[in-house]
């Protein structure tokens, strides 16, 4: 019998929602959202707490407690050694990464691949291929996961639930902004850590212990006769039912079918540098850090947090598989269907079935609060930073043109097309990969992302590889790896009792080998095209290299006379031909009563001696035309908008004209000097800081390196 929630349980759900909905209103309404930065990066102005907090949130969601605990029942604790080589990618993150992206002063992670590269099919590229990922592995396995803990906790039929879970998660996103996000996912952090940790103690302490959990887990078989008699199944076949021999070791012989070793350390690793370092949902968070201090500490913390997955989520999985091993380890695929509804294994449902049965009214509301509000967190997330991406890096490339209020609108659209699509893929995700939902999403990722491991990893650490030799690189390794994953989904694997007739290369060949040589590949064709076709240019790798960082020479004296230089042959060459300028189609007579001065005052700066101050909003941009390098800054208020639109209309023929394409390339480099500037400070770090988080790095890793040891011996 289905446990269900209680009056208790509803109404701290409620509770709960309403504190999270006046946080988010709080951060609206103290922090400034009208800017890029504001909004964004949160100003730039996060501690290293909350964004630890955030990070691990951001990570893990309510398909992380779905997806890991299953395969933790499934499979034991093999699942666990993704969550231990996040705590070491995380450090990657900090240390090289971030420090990176900081200098460079980039906002989004296709304007960081333009920056370094040049031009823009790598930026395209990789903004199609972060959507793609989006789509089919975060934002259908969040609807998913969310849809499966409402349908084991009320009963109700599942595309309900997603459509449901939708509708709520549109109620929270009217709190905007980074700022919001990270203050909820703080709150979050703190009461998932509580409710998980004392789920995992009721759990352990019911089944005797943790080495009681090790064998008893080892013994939790279904009882296939009472099966048989309690469901009218006409199948008497069963398969799959005993746990693996294996399956107290994290790491595997290299033929294993969940984790090959060397599979996971030579593919799996550099498909998870993509996530961890550079996926837009991840990085953004780090980079709204006060400092290089704060995002080292916030790596540092999300990393010791990371610990906590293979004991609060993994653990309780396979503890679930022993209290209820006749649902969770379902015998063939008619009884799964008629367990959970998928004919391809029920592991999925082990940690919702813990919290319904094992959890005391009232914390029971409070768990499903904390799965489901993560889940829109989540959601919330993978809106914003695709919808950021898409209008961004891809509309805005296309239509150069278009307004604030436009790219605003193209946002919302495109969220709602991303939230069918994924909608229409959630049952391709209940048959894929046994039913554990974990391994589809690493799957699709390994096929897709090795590629663009291998061309961030290049372009931070080898300043020789330019934008011919990453595309073409990025390309094949692209090409071959969709169309594995085409053959995977048209070759699926068969059921259970059923023969498997794929072909050898599909049915032998593990996906993790498949992406280390994806990601070889790719390294190897973007090495020599490069070495074929030119360098790239100095500007390219100036700020965009690992080498950069060390570099914190800003070319400031050079950069302001050409950027004079460039305004004086503009205001020269407007006065020779300020007699041919006739501005909105005036007459003759008209433009005699015309000044050069009034031209020189309209097109230098108010204040030589100062250009940085002088400069103020640009008074003739759209709001968005000052997205350069991914920023696009809400320029000037609505008054400015409305006394300079005649100004603007007067001016265009004479920028053009002149030669002068607009104020804002001027403005740009001014303001770029600063932006560089302020990125060096920000990397600035003090003696006893750098020791301290020094410490801090190799007692994370230490602590890593020895948990993988202790659970594949």
């Amino acid at each position: 019998m289905r446990a269900s929630l209680e009056t208790a349980d509803i109404a701290i759900v409620a509770l709960y929602f309403v504190l999270v909905m006046c946080i988010g209103f709080f951060a609206m309404w103290k922090y400034n959202r009208s800017t890029v930065s504001g909004y964004f990066l949160a100003g730039r102005s996060m501690t290293w707490v909350a964004i630890g907090a955030s990070l691990f949130v951001s990570n893990i969601g309510s398909e992380h407690f779905i997806g890991l605990a299953g395969s933790g029942a499934a499979s034991g604790f093999a699942v666990g050694a993704w969550e231990f080589n996040a705590l070491m990618l995380l450090q990657l993150l900090g240390w090289v990464f971030v420090p990176v992206y900081i200098r460079s002063g980039v906002y989004t992670m296709p304007e960081y691949l333009s920056k370094r590269f040049g031009g823009h099919r790598i930026q395209i590229y990789f903004a199609a291929l972060s959507l793609i990922l989006y789509i089919f592995t975060k934002l259908s396995v969040d609807l998913y996961s969310g849809a499966l803990f409402i349908q084991e906790s009320l009963g109700w039929n599942l595309y309900l639930s997603v459509i449901l879970l939708i509708g709520m998660t549109a109620l929270l996103t009217v709190t905007g902004g980074l700022v919001a996000v990270i203050y909820t996912d703080t709150l979050q952090a703190l009461l998932m850590i509580i409710g998980a940790l004392t789920l995992m103690i009721i759990s352990i302490t019911e089944v005797g212990g943790f080495e009681e959990v090790k064998r008893r887990y080892m013994l939790a078989s279904p009882n296939i006769t009472s099966i048989l008699l309690t469901y009218n199944i006409s199948n008497i076949d069963s398969c799959n039912v005993n746990p693996k021999p294996d399956a107290l070791k994290m790491l595997r012989e290299p033929t294993d079918e969940d984790i090959p070793w060397p599979g996971f350390l030579l593919g799996q690793t550099p498909a998870s540098v993509w996530y961890w370092c550079a996926d837009q949902v991840i990085v953004q968070r780090v980079l709204a850090a006060k400092n290089i201090a704060h995002a080292k500490g916030s790596t540092l913390m999300a990393g010791f947090l990371k610990l906590l997955p293979m004991f609060i989520i993994v653990v309780p999985g396979m503890i679930s598989r022993i209290l209820f091993a006749d649902d969770i380890a379902c015998i063939n695929p008619e009884h799964c269907f008629q367990v959970c509804g998928s004919r391809a294994g029920c592991s999925n449902i082990a940690y919702p079935r813990l919290v319904m049965k094992l959890v005391p009214v009232g914390l029971r509301g409070l768990m499903m609060a904390v799965m489901i509000a993560a889940l829109m967190s989540d959601l919330d997330s993978i809106f914003n930073s695709a919808s950021t991406i898409f209008t961004l890096d891809v509309y805005k490339l296309i239509r150069k043109s278009a307004t604030s209020r436009e790219l605003m609108i193209v946002g919302r659209v495109f969220v709602a097309f991303m939230v069918v699509i994924s909608i229409a893929w959630v049952p391709i995700i209940v048959e894929m990969q046994g039913g554990q939902m974990y391994l589809y999403i690493q799957e699709v990722a390994d096929y897709l992302t090795p590629p663009v491991a291998a061309l961030f990893l290049m372009g931070i650490f080898w300043k020789r590889c330019n934008e011919q030799g990453a595309f073409y690189g990025g390309m094949a390794g692209f090409v071959l790896g969709a169309i594995r994953l085409i053959l995977a989904f048209i070759y699926r694997a068969p059921e259970c009792n059923q023969p498997d007739t794929r072909p050898s290369f599909i049915k032998n060949i593990h996906y993790m080998y498949v992406a280390t040589a994806l990601f070889w590949i790719t390294g190897i064709v973007t090495f020599v095209v490069s070495l074929l076709t030119p360098p790239p240019t100095k500007e390219q790798v100036r700020t965009t290299t690992f080498w950069a960082v060390k570099n914190r020479n800003v070319k400031e004296n050079a950069a302001k006379g050409e950027l004079y230089k460039a305004q004086e042959k503009s205001i020269l060459k407007c006065n020779e031909n300020t007699n041919h300028i006739i501005p909105n189609g005036k007459s003759e007579e008209n433009i005699k009563n015309i000044k050069p001065e009034d031209i020189n005052l309209l097109v230098t700066c108010r204040d030589d001696s100062n250009p940085v101050i002088s400069v103020s909003h640009s008074e003739v941009e759209t709001p968005v035309d000052c997205y350069s390098n991914g920023q696009a800054a809400l320029m000037g208020e609505k008054k400015h908008e409305e006394e300079t639109d005649d100004r603007e209309r007067h001016l265009k023929f004479i920028d053009w004209f002149c030669g002068f394409k607009s104020k804002t390339m001027n403005k740009r480099a001014v303001r770029e000097i600063e932006e560089e500037t302020v990125c060096l400070q920000m990397l600035e770090e003090t003696p006893k800081v750098k020791l301290l988080l020094n410490t801090g790095l190799v007692c994370v890793c230490s602590l890593g390196i020895f948990m993988f040891v202790y659970f594949s011996l």
